[in-house]
């Protein structure tokens, strides 16, 4: 279902792009493509390039991580092809700095510590967010037949309980579908 259309005129200003991709590897391994790319419908003029084009990208940078089925990172490397400063991709080795960390819950400020302020680029790290879900989807959807069986048995918290409303502990999904794990609210305390 699109967006409503507005009320207001507008007029279009700014056009992020952010693209993720999973991908399984022939060496058992998982790599993570995300890619960012910031476009204006004007030019405008820019120090370091000269003159940025109407619909020519003023950010674009990538960053692939991968990692094992465990969701520990082994390898990662960013690129930044578009930048508005010629030293933005003096920053890129950095996210080496990756490695061996593991996406699972406080993954994002893991990120920011190694990667926070003028230790990272702010465009790249705000990337690894929505990396992270496609890495878990990737994942998720090879093993969720294993991973099912697993939750069910109660052998395996469901990785996704209390990350939002539909996967409360409480709610009619872990009622029903994992109900070993369901918490029923406490009525007392309302």
């Amino acid at each position: 279902m699109p967006l409503p259309e507005s009320e207001i005129s507008r007029e279009l200003v700014h056009t992020r792009t952010v693209k993720v991709e999973g991908y399984q590897r022939s060496d058992g391994l998982w790599d993570i493509d995300g890619w960012l790319t910031d476009t204006k419908p004007y030019s405008f003029p820019n120090h370091d390039r000269g003159e940025i084009k109407a619909g020519e990208p003023l950010h674009g940078m990538g960053l692939r991580i991968t990692i094992d089925n465990d969701m520990k990172i082994v390898d990662a490397v960013a690129v930044t092809d578009h930048s508005p400063y010629a030293i933005c991709s003096k920053i890129t080795p950095n996210f080496k700095k990756l490695i061996g960390l593991v996406i699972k819950p406080g993954f994002n400020t893991a990120v920011k510590q190694r990667l926070g302020g003028v230790e990272g680029c702010t465009h790249l790290v705000e990337l690894l967010g929505p990396m992270g879900t496609t890495a878990f989807q990737s994942l998720v959807g090879r093993r969720f037949a294993e991973m099912k069986k697993m939750m069910e048995t109660g052998e395996r918290r469901p990785p996704m309980l209390d990350s939002c409303h539909t996967w409360a502990s409480d709610g009619e999904v872990i009622k029903r579908d994992f109900p070993k794990f369901y918490k029923p609210k406490d009525k007392a305390a309302e």
